[in-house]
C-alpha cells in the first residue's frame, strides 16, 4: 500500500496492541531487507532515517525509496526523520514527503526545547506532518555523535511540555541507551510514571542495546514507537565483513549485498516478534 501517514500507523498500532519498531535505514538494501520482514511478518512499521546518514544520499533518495518499498505491502508503513536537529532539518523532510519527524531539542534547556518543538509542530501542522519530540537526554553513540549526558525524563515535567507544544509523540530518557557501546537498564518503575503523566504515545530510543524480553514488556507501559539502528547495521556491515575474509577476490556485489540484506531481515523480524509476539499476524 501506499505510505501512510504516523497518525493512520499508531491507529492501526493502538487497535492491534502493538508496538511499532522504527527501523533506521541508510540505503537500498537496508530498505528492501526492513520490507521483507514487514512481509513476512504482516506487522506495522516505521522506516527512519537520521540527518547523518542522509549524508550518503539525500532526502530525495531515500524518500523515495522507501515510497517504493512501501508500495510493496500490504501493511501500514510510514517514513520518519530521525533526529532532526534544526528547523532546517525540519523543511527538508516536510519538502521530500516524510509524513513524520522528531525535533530533537533534548540537548537544550526546557525552555528551548519547548521553543524549538513548538516551532516545528506549529510548521508541521499545516503539512500534517506528526512531530516527535524528546524530553530528558539519552546517553551513548549513535553514529558518529556521541552523547556524555544522560538525564533521565522528570515525570512532573512532561504534561507542561506536551501541552506547551502539542509534539504528538514523546521520546523519554529511562535508562535506554544509543548505539551498544553501553548496557541499558530500563527504569519501569519510571517509565509507569511518564505513562501515568500523559496520553500520548512514548517513544524508546536505543532499542537495539535491550533485550528481547524486555522488550516485549514495553507495551504495557504506553510504548508504541522503538528505535531500532544499530542491530541492523552492524549485521549488515558484518555479513559484507565476512564474505571479503571468506574471499579477498570476490566482485559479486550483487550476491554479496542479497546475502546482507537477507540477515537484515533476519533481524527485522526478530526484533517484530520480540516487540509484538511470535504468532504470524498478517490481517
Amino acid at each position: 500500500m501506499s505510505l501512510v501517514s504516523m497518525k493512520e500507523l499508531l491507529v492501526e498500532v493502538e487497535k492491534r496492541n502493538l508496538v511499532a519498531p522504527a527501523f533506521n535505514t541508510t540505503n537500498l538494501e537496508l530498505t528492501l531487507g526492513i520490507m521483507e520482514g514487514v512481509k513476512q511478518t504482516g506487522y506495522p512499521v516505521i522506516v527512519q532515517v537520521a540527518p547523518t546518514n542522509l549524508k550518503l544520499s539525500g532526502f530525495a533518495y531515500i524518500s523515495e525509496i522507501v515510497k517504493l518499498a512501501a508500495a510493496s505491502v500490504d501493511v501500514p508503513v510510514t517514513l520518519h526523520l530521525d533526529h532532526g536537529m534544526s528547523m532546517d532539518d525540519i523543511k527538508e523532510a516536510v519538502r521530500f514527503g516524510f509524513p513524520s519527524v522528531m525535533v530533537d531539542g533534548s540537548q537544550l534547556s526546557f525552555e528551548e526545547n519547548i521553543s524549538l518543538t513548538k516551532e516545528a509542530v506549529d510548521y508541521c501542522h499545516d503539512y500534517g506532518v506528526s512531530v516527535e519530540a524528546e524530553l530528558g537526554a539519552i546517553g551513548g553513540k549513535e553514529d558518529d555523535v556521541s552523547h556524555d549526558d544522560d538525564v533521565r525524563t522528570n515525570p512532573k515535567l512532561v504534561k507542561e511540555f506536551v501541552q506547551r507544544t502539542g509534539c504528538h509523540l514523546l521520546a523519554v530518557s529511562v535508562g535506554n541507551v544509543h548505539g551498544l557501546d553501553q548496557k541499558p537498564q530500563i527504569d519501569f518503575n519510571l517509565l509507569r510514571e511518564i505513562h501515568a503523566e500523559i496520553d500520548i504515545p512514548l517513544v524508546i530510543h536505543g532499542g537495539s542495546g535491550i533485550p528481547d524480553d524486555v522488550l516485549g514488556k514495553l507495551k504495557d507501559y504506553g510504548v508504541r514507537k522503538v528505535n531500532l539502528a544499530s542491530d541492523l547495521r552492524r549485521k549488515y556491515i558484518e555479513t559484507i565483513g565476512k564474505r571479503y575474509v571468506k574471499n579477498n577476490d570476490e566482485y559479486n556485489l550483487v550476491s554479496v549485498l542479497k546475502e546482507a540484506k537477507g540477515q537484515v531481515t533476519e533481524v527485522v523480524i526478530q526484533k517484530l516478534y520480540a516487540l509484538n509476539g511470535s504468532e504470524i499476524n498478517i490481517r
